[in-house]
């Protein structure tokens, strides 16, 4: 089974990303234990798990790791018990779970959105004002609010702006990875949140779903865009938050020019560049 996508790691130092032996860093059938790996999208086949986690007792935030085989989870593990929010729920800072985490070098300080204030019903949208073209995704207020809230919060502070999307995958998962201001895959703003909209989870074209630690609550700023039905398929654990409603063609030109294979755990650097230049929610 796959283990979710990186986000936060712990303060510390951050080694060089490196090549992984096919069972590492999580040997088949171990489950692995406060994960610091850096932040990713996982993939899982079904004797294949790209696992995609966050970096190495660190300050900073995801480098890229493969897990080969099954991680140790069952299925019952992976399933969600989230309902979406409703008007009247619980307070939504304690919903949200937000929390603020060490600074480091690739973190941008922002401090913590607005959940209490966060809107909880109707449509949101994200436009992503790229050198290849604009993007425009539709976030679900109602289910995800927390998600809502941030990337608001975000926005207003200019965080993703002349930022680059740092990872492309092309086998198993289908993903172009963006949200790191210092484009290292480490990156991301001071604070975590936590999961919305697992139940049920769908990862098909033109979702666009969280990064996180392989931890639950470890939302930050990294999220991916799926440009193709997945051959492996990805669990329910990470944030499904939106849909791209222009601009897939931008993505899937980004896609067809492939990646440099700099990432050891798969997938690489875009080799047509793509910068987000504005970033907006409206």
């Amino acid at each position: 089974m796959s283990q979710p996508p990186a986000e936060f790691p712990p303060p510390g130092p951050v080694p060089p990303p490196g090549p992984v032996p096919p069972a590492s860093p999580y040997q088949t059938g171990a489950q692995p234990a406060r994960s610091r790996r850096p932040l990713v999208i996982g993939l899982v086949a079904a004797a294949v798990a790209i696992v995609l986690c966050l970096g190495i007792g660190c300050a900073g935030l995801v480098v890229y790791y493969v897990q080969l085989g099954n991680d140790g989870r069952s299925d019952a593990s992976t399933e969600s018990t989230e309902t979406p929010p409703s008007a009247g729920s619980r307070n939504a800072s304690a919903r949200c779970a937000g929390s603020i985490t060490p600074a480091h070098a690739q973190t941008k300080v922002v401090g913590l959105p607005d959940f209490d204030g966060a809107p909880q019903t109707g449509t949101a949208t994200m436009r992503l004002s790229t050198n290849l073209g604009q993007i425009a995704i539709t976030m679900d207020r109602a289910r995800t609010p927390c998600t809502v809230a941030s990337f608001q919060h975000l926005a207003e502070r200019k965080f993703f702006d002349g930022s680059r999307c740092h990872r492309l995958v092309t086998e198993g998962i289908f993903v172009l990875q963006c949200g790191d201001p210092s484009g290292t895959g480490m990156g991301g703003p001071d604070y975590r949140f936590a999961d919305e909209n697992l139940t049920g989870a769908q990862y098909g074209r033109g979702v666009v779903a969280m990064a996180n630690t392989g931890e639950p609550g470890t939302n930050g700023s990294q999220f991916f865009i799926i440009f193709q039905d997945s051959t492996s398929g990805l669990q329910p654990l990470y944030t499904p938050f939106g849909t791209v409603s222009t601009g897939l063609d931008v993505v899937d030109r980004v896609a067809a020019g492939g990646h440099d294979n700099s990432i050891a755990a798969g997938g690489g650097t875009p080799k047509v560049g793509i910068t987000i230049q504005t970033f907006s929610v409206d």
